[in-house]
């Protein structure tokens, strides 16, 4: 017996809590381009990408009209994003841009390039894409090293537009 997960376990899908369902929409459908696969009258609706059931939950069931935990209470820190290119993250970039949504933070982790938002609910949602295992940074024993440092989002931009 050994301590350790079965290395094939991954997070599958986040279910959020939010206030109003068209607004969420707008967010996670309209600037982050997930699609619709259902939706439940005006209480809860599911999104994807690639036509997999659902990666987001979304739902008014006990949060309707409710406003954001404040600061200093526990809860989900943030939901992450992962694209499959340093390109379609700049995709997501633009798309942001193009809808006015500011970041509240881009980092550079060494394993990874990521930026920080909050959706319209205020859940915290990190847009990231990972580097090949090869390129991510190793200390002198062999052991992951991640850093965090400024993200050069010019940088970014400059990738080219991906397929839609």
């Amino acid at each position: 017996m050994t301590n350790s997960i079965h290395p094939q376990t991954h997070i599958g899908h986040v279910h959020l809590r939010v206030s109003d369902l068209d607004r969420s929409l707008a967010f996670y459908h309209g600037v982050l381009g997930f699609e619709i696969t259902q939706r439940i009258g005006h209480s809860a609706a599911f999104l994807s990408a690639g036509g997999y059931h659902h990666h987001i939950g979304l739902n008014t069931w006990e949060s309707l009209g409710g406003t954001a935990p404040p600061l200093g209470t526990t809860g989900l820190y943030h939901v992450a994003i992962v694209y499959p290119t340093r390109a379609a993250l700049a995709d997501a970039l633009r798309r942001l841009m193009s809808a006015g949504i500011k970041l509240e933070g881009a980092a550079d982790h060494g394993v990874s390039e990521a930026l920080y938002l909050h959706d319209p609910d205020h859940n915290g949602v990190e847009l990231y894409w990972d580097r090949p295992r090869n390129e991510w940074p190793l200390d002198r024993h062999g052991g992951l090293a991640m850093i965090t440092r400024a993200l050069n989002l010019e940088n970014i931009l400059a990738e080219k537009n991906i397929a839609s």
